[in-house]
C-alpha cells in the first residue's frame, strides 16, 4: 500500500513543532530537481540505528563549517620502529584511513604513524 502526498509547499509555521514520520515502514522524500532540508535558526539532526549513509553519485559530499567533530574514532598505536614516548598522554593525533575506508586516530609522530597493518584495519 503507497500514499502519496503531492504538495509544493508545506507550511508548519503556526504549528510550532512538526513531524513527518511512517512508524512501520520507510519514509522517501524525491524530487527531481533536488531536495531541500534547512534550519535557519537551530540544528539539523539525523539519527537512525543502524548506519546512515551520505552518497553523491556523480558529484561530491560537502562539509562546510567551522569544525568538524568525528567522536569515538578508535586509538592505533604508533608503528613499533618508531620512538616510543609515553604516548597515554598524546595530545596530538594523525587522522589514518585503512584501505576498507576505516578512520582511526594515530599517536602524531616526526613522520606519518599510519599503518594499513595497524589493528584496527585487520579486524574491523
Amino acid at each position: 500500500m503507497c500514499f502519496f502526498l503531492i504538495h509544493q509547499v508545506i507550511d508548519l509555521e503556526t504549528m510550532g513543532s512538526s513531524r513527518l514520520e511512517s512508524p512501520t515502514r520507510s519514509l522517501i522524500m524525491e524530487a527531481p530537481r533536488g531536495v531541500q532540508v534547512s534550519a535557519a535558526a537551530g540544528d539539523f539532526k539525523a539519527a537512525c540505528r543502524k548506519e546512515l549513509h551520505l552518497q553523491s553519485t556523480e558529484g561530491e559530499i560537502f562539509l562546510n563549517a567551522a569544525t568538524i567533530r568525528l567522536g569515538n574514532l578508535p586509538t592505533g598505536s604508533p608503528s613499533s620502529s618508531s620512538p616510543s614516548p609515553s604516548h597515554s598522554r598524546q595530545t596530538v593525533h594523525e587522522l589514518c584511513v585503512c584501505p576498507n575506508g576505516k578512520l582511526y586516530l594515530s599517536p602524531a609522530g616526526a613522520g606519518s604513524t599510519c599503518q594499513s597493518s595497524s589493528n584496527i584495519c585487520l579486524w574491523s
